[in-house]
This record gives C-alpha cells, structure tokens and sequence, in this order.
C-alpha cells in the first residue's frame, strides 16, 4: 500500500497551502515560503521584493552550509513550490533531491514552477506526495535530509524523526529549520495563540525545541545540536512587513513573541551514525 495515500491534512494547513495560495502573498515574494535570514540586509532603510528574496535564499544557502551536501541524495520534507531544492542543485551542487509535501496542490505548483529543470534533469530533480511522519521512501536511500519552515505544522515529531533516521543512511546528516518555543516557556502555547492566527487556527504548532532534540535522539540520531538564529530573523521580517500592506496586523506580533521569549527560531542539526558505530 503506499504509505502517501490517505494523509490526514489539518483543515489550516489543507487552506493555507491551498486555495489561499501562502506562496502567492506579498511578504513571502519569490515563493519560498519563510520568514528569511535577514544577516548583512541593510534594515535601517527600506526593504524592497529583492531584499526579501534574498533573506529567504539566505536562509536555504544557512540549511546547505550546515549540511556539506554536495554530490549527495536528499530529500526536503515541506518542499512547497520546490525552489529551495532547485537552489540545492544549482547553487551547493547536490546530486539529487526529491520534494516531498503533504499538499497535492503544492506539489502541483512545484512541478509547474520547476517544469524547466525537470524537463532537462530528471534524474536530479523529483517530487513525491507524503507526509513528515509517514514517508513514502526505503529504508537508507538519502545521503541528506532537510526541512526549512515546516516543522512547526508536524503534528507527530517523534514519528517525523523515526523517519528522517530511517530515511538517511549510516552517516547521513539532516538539518531542520523552524520557529519553536525556548527553555522556559514550554507552556507558552496558550499565549502564542492569543498572540498568533496561525497557532490559534493549528496551522502552526508549539511545539517546545526539546521536544524536537529529543525526538531526534530517541531515533538514534547523534550530534543533535540546536542554534538560535531569531536575531536574524525576526527583526528583518518586522522590518519587511512594516513596508507591507498586509491583510491583517497579527504577524506583526511575532517580533514581540520573540522579545518576550515565548518564541525562537532555529537551526537543529543531527546525524545518523556510520554502520558499526
């Protein structure tokens, strides 16, 4: 049976990435879909499309650095239109990636958007239909493996890190990018989400950042290293949608979530130890 049938969607998550299109919205330009690493961005001026297109490329190029990727497999769980992974092969040389998203619409996009690569490389370039905690691949069959802002719509973190290291081979490498709650605001879901329409709607999740560490080592990963880059990001995103005429005013909440420690963003590494370790 394939595994990439039947996945339950939260009904925010099946809109969002839906019908409402995230990727066509003005403050995620350039359709990568987050939230940008805005380090050597000038902000004491305006920022413009380009400037936020470079911070999301930066925050791709941050996740590649951390994996050492060139000439491997990887997977990218929470692709979306697919244009981190085209960065991945055109930019840091991986050998393959294949996408996988949980959205049959976003895969749709993906494909249409990539529709040149593919045609010329489709032995580098892929896209399949799964969800984090249920992936459609072998055991072993990636070298690498990476999640950029997506992680805080996984509803099972245990079982999305019993997968990555089934997914990986001995001495594979992953690396997640995301926004989760820091040491001592565990229970600070409650205030985010009176805070935040995307936790209050379950779009995103609160999910602590230890709860994604120590998943990732109950399944056997090793290294399991966590970096705060929220200085990089929040700031310059508050910035960007200052300049933006938004929909609505909550995402501007997110800077002071960040300022009062109810919310960081990350940058998670691990590995899968070599065979006979």
């Amino acid at each position: 049976m394939d595994p990439s049938h039947d996945l339950a969607v939260a009904p925010a998550v099946r809109a969002v990435y839906g019908p409402q299109d995230l990727s066509s919205a003005p403050a995620f330009a350039g359709g990568f879909i987050n939230f940008g690493h805005w380090a050597g961005i000038p902000l004491d001026r305006p920022l413009t499309a380009e400037d936020r297109v470079r911070s999301q490329r930066d925050l791709y190029r941050l996740v590649f650095g951390a994996l050492d990727g060139a000439d491997t497999r990887a997977v990218e769980v929470g692709c979306g239109l697919g244009v981190g992974a085209a960065l991945a092969l055109e930019e840091f040389g991986f050998a393959a990636v294949t996408g996988l998203d949980i959205h049959p619409e976003q895969l749709a996009r993906a494909r249409r958007t990539n529709a040149g690569l593919l045609a010329r490389a489709p032995e580098r370039l892929g896209f399949a239909h799964g969800a984090a905690e249920r992936m459609p691949f072998e055991d072993g069959r990636f070298d690498r493996l990476y999640s950029v802002e997506a992680a805080q719509h996984f509803r099972d973190l245990p079982a999305f890190a019993r997968e990555a290291a089934r997914v990986l081979r001995p001495g594979g490498r992953l690396a997640v990018t995301s926004f989760f709650l820091p040491a001592g605001a565990e229970d600070a879901g409650g205030e985010l989400a009176a805070r935040l329409e995307s936790f209050a709607s379950g779009l995103d999740v609160a999910h602590p950042l230890a709860s994604l560490l120590d998943a990732l080592g109950g399944a056997g990963l090793t290294g399991v290293r966590a970096e705060s880059i929220g200085d990089q990001v929040w700031p310059g995103l508050d910035r960007f949608l200052a300049g933006v005429e938004l929909p609505v005013q909550w995402p501007r909440n997110f800077l002071p979530a960040y300022r009062d420690g109810l919310l960081d963003y990350y940058v998670v590494t691990a590995d899968r130890p070599p065979a006979g370790a």
